[in-house]
């Protein structure tokens, strides 16, 4: 995905058109060194007008010898657009130089470098698939989506990776409405896609949010759950792994047909419980049949919700009740509800809360993990168990 190297927050939202939606910002030189040091799939840098002509220069001779494959667009304000700018830029090894008030000219520079970048690689070069984080409890109301965003944005860290936020509660979904996002598009725009899922398609559905995360947004209204098959979940997750680092999804608190696909396709999964007993029962079944059905054995990871010792069942009991050790907990706070209220989630709105130490170390976690495997061989056939869930949940998902 491209770079973009630009400090100034409405150049950056006047070029979101120009760029695809998963492209990456950054603020300047130190942070476009970090960030290529640990990528090496970005085809294209996009160099802002906040990036003085001296530095613009730096960068692209640099990129020449260092990374051949991976293209310079210079973006100048109008008035400084003249020969001298463009005989530099040009000399330096930057793929071509367009006006920040063309929109469309940046839209085709970089197009044209992805297409350069391609016949230099080749389309099956260096694939590299992301992980896919389940977030799932069979208990409604147990605070899964407050973890699922504010885990995305841990995730995210400032912009260091590139996450995408799915919400798959088909009916009820509230990953939007919680960052105060107003998608023009949703996963219902998708309908009918299952055997043209792309990149172009991908970008369509995606919507930004301002700290470096981008979402793939439930329906408006629950009609639309009916229409999207499991076949289409798995297509779509599979493309997303291909673009980002990590894929976090929501999902509805039921082993539905949508669910279990996204279970099927998970590299970890995020339980939640709380301490009352009737979801700490209800987790212990959801586990039973994860056991059953061999969903991420060995890659679970227990956060307990709204863990006060004051009402009567402590950490220890909760892991024996459940099998699993405890891998983070959060606490009871008004904090969290006001700060999701204020479409600011705890993590961005209260950085050093203990709340958003909680999720930060789950992330830790989750990123210290083995790297998903990658290649055209990755994404292959479902393994062999798959079969087994199908059956037992009495019904061939992609029957549809």
């Amino acid at each position: 995905m491209p770079v973009l190297v630009e400090k100034d927050p409405g150049v950056v939202q006047s070029l979101a058109g120009a760029v695809p939606p998963g492209s990456h910002v950054v603020d300047g030189h130190q942070r476009l060194d970090a960030w290529l040091a640990r990528h090496s799939e970005e085809y294209v840098v996009v160099l802002g007008p906040s990036v003085d002509l001296e530095s613009a220069v730096s960068i692209t001779s640099s990129l020449r010898y260092t990374r051949p494959t991976t293209s310079v667009v210079l973006i100048r304000n109008d008035a400084e657009l003249d020969t001298s700018v463009l005989k530099q830029a040009m000399q330096a090894g930057a793929r071509d130089v367009v006006p920040a008030s063309d929109g469309a000219a940046v839209k085709a520079a970089v197009d044209a470098a992805y297409h350069l970048w391609i016949a230099l690689r080749g389309p099956g070069g260096a694939t590299r698939l992301g992980r896919l984080v389940t977030v799932f409890s069979p208990k409604g109301g147990v605070g899964k989506t407050t973890t699922a965003v504010n885990l995305a944005l841990a995730l995210a860290d400032g912009g260091t990776r590139q996450v995408c936020l799915v919400d798959l509660d088909l009916a009820f979904g509230d990953v939007a409405i919680t960052l105060q996002l107003f998608p023009t598009h949703t996963i219902e725009q998708a309908i009918g896609s299952e055997d043209s899922v792309d990149q172009a398609l991908l970008e369509s559905l995606l919507t930004r949010h301002e700290d470096y995360l981008m979402v793939l947004a439930a329906p408006s209204l629950p009609d639309a759950r009916d229409r999207i098959t499991p076949r289409l979940v798995t297509r779509l997750l599979q493309a997303l792994r291909e673009s980002f680092e990590y894929v976090v999804v929501d999902t509805a608190p039921s082993f539905d047909e949508i669910t279990l696909t996204a279970l099927d396709e998970t590299d970890e999964c995020v339980l939640l419980s709380t301490l009352d007993v009737p979801t700490l029962k209800n987790v212990k079944v959801a586990v039973e049949t994860m056991d059953l059905l061999r969903i991420a054995m060995e890659h679970r990871h227990l956060l307990l919700n709204r863990a006060d010792d004051a009402v009567g069942i402590d950490h220890d009991k909760v892991e024996a009740i459940l099998g699993m050790p405890i891998a983070c907990d959060v606490g009871t706070s008004i904090d969290i509800a006001a700060a999701t209220n204020a479409g600011r989630p705890i993590v961005l709105d209260h950085p050093s809360h203990p709340a958003s130490i909680a999720f930060k170390k789950l992330a830790a976690a989750l990123v210290h993990d083995p790297v998903a495997p990658s290649g055209p061989s990755a994404a292959a056939a479902p393994p062999p168990e798959r079969e087994e869930r199908r059956r037992f949940f009495g019904r061939r998902r992609g029957a549809r």
